[in-house]
C-alpha cells in the first residue's frame, strides 16, 4: 500500500473519530441540558378528562407549571374546580410546621379550603359527594416523615372509598437518587411514619401511590372498592379510575432542584439534602435550626462546647416559636453548596451529627425528649425514626457502622418491593 492510501486511511479513521467524539458530547450536552418536566406539564394528557367535569385538587404552592398555580391553570382553561384540600402548611404552603389549619377560601381564586391537617386529615364522603375527579399535585421531598406522602394515602383512601377517579400529576423526587435508613416498624405507625419503608425510599409519588396499591398498604375498603372499580372500568370514554401522568426527562439518577421551597423550613437544596438526617434532632432538645437562616444545617444546644459554631434561634415565618428561641446555641453549621452538601451525604442517610451531639452531649439522660405520660416507647424520636432500635443503638454507644449494618437486612427486602412499582430507570 502506497504512502498516499495510508494517509487517506488514517484521515478518514481520524474523521471518524472526531465525528464520535462530537456525537457523544452533544448527547451528553443535551442530556445535561434538556429540562426536567413534572406531569403537570403534560397538559395533554389529563385535560381532555376534566372537561365538563367536577373536579377538587389536593394541592399546595408546589403545584405549578411555570411560574403559575396549577389553580391557576386549570380554570383558564375552563375547567371546573369545586373545591381544593390542603395539607400540613396549608394550600399556600406558609404555616408553621405542626400548626393545625381550619377550612378557609383561597383568597386568590376564592376556591372553597378544605384543611387536611386540622380538625380531619382524610376528606370526608360529603366532602367528595359533588366530585366526579381529584387531581393530586404535590412536592415531596422523599423522606418518610415528610407529611405529604401520609396525606396522599389518605386522599387515595378517601377516593378509592367513595369510588371516586383520581388523576396523579407526578413530580420529582429530591432525594429519590439513592435508598437508606431504618426501616419502619409498624407498631410505631403515625402519621410521620404510615408504612414499612425507609427514612429515604427514592420513589416519587406516583411510584409510592403505586405501591400502596399494589402492596394493600390502603385500608380494606379502599382497596377493596379500587379493584372492583377499577375491573370495571378502567380507563373509561369518560374518565380513568387512577391515571399517574409521568415526569419527562427524569430517574433515579436525577439531581432535581426544586424551584419552590416545599415548606418553610425547607427553603434551600442544602435543607432538603440534610433534613433527610437531622430531621431526627426533632425528637431532641438540640435545635435543629428552625428559627435561623439554614434550618437543618445549623444543628446545637447550650450545653455543648461553647468553641463549636453559635447561632441563636429567634421567631420567623414558618417558626414563630423555634426551639430554644432567643438562647445561644452552640453546634454545627452545615452550609454549603448543593455540591458540597451531596459529597458529604454521599448516598446516604446522615446521621453522623446525632451520633456527634449524643457524644458531646453532657446531660444524656436529657438528651431525647420523652412524653410526660403515656407510652415512653411512642416518643417523637422513635416515631421519626420508625422505631426504638436506633435510640437504644445510640445509647449503647454503637458506631456509624455498626448503625448502618443493622438496616442492611431490611433495606435489601425492602428494595426489592420498591423495583416492582418504579415508574423511571433506577440508579445504578
Amino acid at each position: 500500500m502506497n504512502r498516499a492510501a495510508v494517509q487517506k486511511i488514517i484521515s478518514i479513521q481520524s474523521y471518524l473519530l472526531l465525528a464520535l467524539c462530537l456525537l457523544i458530547f452533544n448527547s451528553n450536552f443535551a442530556q445535561a441540558t434538556v429540562p426536567i418536566l413534572p406531569g403537570a406539564y403534560q397538559t395533554q394528557t389529563y385535560f381532555k378528562w376534566l372537561q365538563h367535569k367536577n373536579v377538587a385538587l389536593f394541592a399546595n404552592h408546589t403545584a405549578t407549571i411555570g411560574d403559575t398555580h396549577l389553580a391557576d391553570t386549570l380554570l383558564k382553561a375552563g375547567i371546573h374546580i369545586v373545591k381544593a384540600f390542603g395539607p400540613e402548611h396549608g394550600f399556600r404552603g406558609k404555616a408553621d410546621d405542626g400548626k393545625l389549619i381550619q377550612d378557609n377560601i383561597d383568597p386568590i381564586t376564592g376556591i372553597p379550603i378544605i384543611s387536611l391537617y386540622g380538625k380531619k386529615r382524610k376528606p370526608t364522603p360529603d366532602d367528595l359527594k359533588n366530585v366526579d375527579v381529584i387531581i393530586i399535585d404535590i412536592q415531596d421531598v422523599g423522606t418518610r416523615f415528610y407529611t405529604f406522602i401520609s396525606s396522599v394515602q389518605e386522599m387515595l383512601e378517601a377516593a378509592f372509598e367513595n369510588n371516586k377517579s383520581v388523576i396523579l400529576l407526578d413530580r420529582p423526587n429530591p432525594n429519590g437518587f439513592y435508598v437508606d435508613g431504618p426501616v419502619l416498624d409498624t407498631a410505631y405507625k403515625s402519621f410521620v411514619g404510615m408504612q414499612p419503608i425507609p427514612t429515604v425510599y427514592g420513589m416519587t409519588i406516583g411510584e409510592y401511590a403505586n405501591m400502596l396499591i399494589g402492596e394493600h398498604w390502603l385500608s380494606k375498603e379502599a382497596d377493596s372498592h379500587f379493584y372492583q372499580y377499577y375491573a370495571q372500568h378502567g380507563f373509561s370514554r369518560y374518565l380513568p379510575s387512577f391515571l399517574i401522568v409521568r415526569c419527562k426527562n427524569y430517574d433515579h439518577n436525577s439531581k432535581y432542584r426544586l424551584p419552590i421551597p416545599p415548606s418553610p423550613n425547607l427553603p434551600d437544596m442544602a435543607s432538603v439534602y440534610w433534613y433527610a438526617g437531622n430531621c431526627l434532632f426533632e425528637g431532641t432538645v438540640l435545635s435543629e435550626g428552625r428559627g435561623t437562616p439554614h434550618p437543618f444545617c445549623y444543628i446545637g444546644h447550650p450545653d455543648l462546647p461553647k468553641n463549636l459554631f453559635a447561632f441563636t434561634p429567634t421567631p420567623g415565618p414558618g417558626a414563630t416559636n423555634p426551639k430554644l428561641n432567643g438562647k445561644t446555641c452552640y453546634g454545627w453549621n452545615l452550609y454549603a453548596s448543593e455540591k458540597e452538601v451531596l459529597a458529604t451525604i454521599h448516598n446516604q442517610l446522615p446521621i453522623q451529627y446525632i451520633l456527634k451531639a449524643y457524644a458531646l452531649f453532657p446531660d444524656k439522660t436529657h438528651f431525647f425528649i420523652l412524653p410526660k405520660q403515656g407510652n415512653e416507647k411512642m416518643n417523637a424520636f422513635n416515631r421519626l425514626a420508625g422505631s426504638d432500635q436506633l435510640m437504644q443503638q445510640i445509647q449503647a454507644g454503637l458506631t456509624e457502622e455498626e448503625i448502618r449494618a443493622s438496616w442492611q437486612p431490611q433495606l435489601a427486602a425492602f428494595k426489592k418491593i420498591r423495583k416492582k412499582y418504579l415508574l423511571y430507570k433506577d440508579f445504578n
